[in-house]
């Protein structure tokens, strides 16, 4: 008998059936479902239409105020304010007010992402949590209404697309680097509605926070969600910041893939994405010298301490160029307080970085960093769409921390090795 996928596993752990094959429509049943500003402004009018007056699970539920954050507006603050009034109401046990951080990055660090459990989150980019081997998927309002009501959802169980990197990673190449390379071989519905699932000898190169930067822009190629199996590292991690048990799931070694891609990153130099799509990845080299009016470090996908750290070394006694905004948001106070302690937050600011706090920033141009018509971004976010962070004339490019870093001090985009 043909084995099975780790997201078909996970999958079926929480099924009712004894086998599950891609393309059937199951009801599964959910262990974290997480909510952040969509809640108060788009799931909480479902769940009153529909007469809900007690939720499935209120120890499964986290609730996070990261997009808006501090309020910019008297509606974003609003917006909060139900937010905090149903946590009470209903007596939702997790819940992250302002400061906290980015839910993607706060999920992981307080301990509710624990390997073989199946997540899911009003946010794209809920796939981050699966290079914790979790299958975590975004979903919609109405979804997220269901789940709080039942603590189930139908699921059509997806096609796995296997990625085997091999190969040592070279000098300046980050795991941002090798994602955008990835999603410039994949094309924006290259994945669709499939899950990627990650192996090979690179990954245990890079670190966990690289992991998450992985599987984070797996949706950029319509990936449903993204998978690492568990190694040592995440389970220490995972036993580090929970105290609940879990049982980490791994795939069929005669598991059947629907496709298959192997990228050897021992020739990958660092990759950048020219506007206006996350796909349209290129080595920095070819468009080393365009002028830059900001650049931007943060975000769920490069905000982490990792992430900080290597920019500040890049910078080191460096200023930032004139005529070139530096803004940096830790993706949780955890970050920003490590950042502060080891240094990292002072060689920033002795730069010349603006430090933000911890929130989603300028990454969706919700309310800080906003670009103005003709300017020009390079950027460690996920997405940079026409309008994405502002003007829908500016431009953003997506890179790695260290390509963001070297391009701030030159005032251009600069490939971090140098000599360009």
């Amino acid at each position: 008998m043909t084995g099975q996928t780790l997201a078909e596993k996970i999958l079926l752990t929480h099924t009712k059936t004894k086998r599950i094959e891609p393309g059937e429509i199951i009801e599964a049943s959910i262990d974290i479902a997480m909510s952040h500003e969509m809640m108060g402004s788009r799931v909480l009018p479902y769940l009153a239409e529909a007469g809900v007056r007690e939720l499935w699970d209120p120890t499964r539920i986290v609730m996070i105020l990261d997009h808006w954050v501090p309020a910019p507006s008297v509606e974003a603050a609003t917006i909060h304010q139900r937010v905090r009034q149903f946590v009470k109401e209903f007596h939702v046990e997790h819940f992250y007010d302002v400061g906290y951080g980015i839910c993607h990055q706060v999920l992981v660090e307080e301990g509710h992402i624990r390997p073989g459990e199946l997540v899911v989150g009003t946010d794209s980019h809920t796939t981050t949590a699966g290079a914790f081997g979790a299958f975590a998927t975004g979903i919609g309002a109405t979804d997220m209404a269901i789940v709080l009501a039942t603590g189930q959802l139908w699921f059509r169980v997806p096609e796995t697309f296997k990625i085997t990197f091999s190969g040592t990673t070279p000098s300046q190449v980050m795991g941002k680097d090798i994602i955008l390379y990835t999603l410039g071989k994949l094309g924006v519905e290259g994945a669709t509605f499939q899950v990627l699932e990650y192996h090979g000898e690179t990954l245990f190169q890079l670190s966990l926070d690289a992991w998450m930067t992985l599987t984070n822009m797996a949706v950029e190629a319509g990936a449903m969600a993204a998978l690492i199996p568990p190694d040592n590292r995440v389970i220490e991690y995972v036993k580090d910041h929970t105290m609940k048990p879990f049982t980490p799931i791994y795939p069929d070694k005669n598991a059947n893939y629907h496709e298959t891609l192997e990228i050897d990153v021992s020739q990958l130099t660092p990759q950048i994405a020219k506007p206006s799509l996350p796909t349209q990845a290129v080595p920095v080299l070819e468009v080393a010298g365009i002028p830059i009016d900001q650049a931007y470090l943060g975000s769920c996908t490069n905000g982490r301490l990792e992430d900080l750290q290597i920019a500040a070394q890049i910078i080191g006694r460096n200023t930032v160029a004139d005529g070139v905004r530096f803004i940096v948001n830790p993706a949780s106070r955890k970050v920003y307080h490590a950042a502060l302690e080891d240094g990292t937050i002072g060689t920033l600011v002795k730069a010349g970085a603006t430090i933000g706090p911890a929130t989603c920033g300028a990454c969706f141009g919700g309310h800080c960093g906003l670009l103005a018509p003709g300017e020009v971004c390079i950027s460690t976010t996920n997405r940079n769409f026409p309008g994405r962070m502002g003007s829908p004339d500016a431009q953003i490019y997506l890179a790695s921390p260290a390509t963001v870093a070297a391009s701030a001090i030159t005032g251009k985009i600069t490939d971090p090795r140098g000599g360009n």
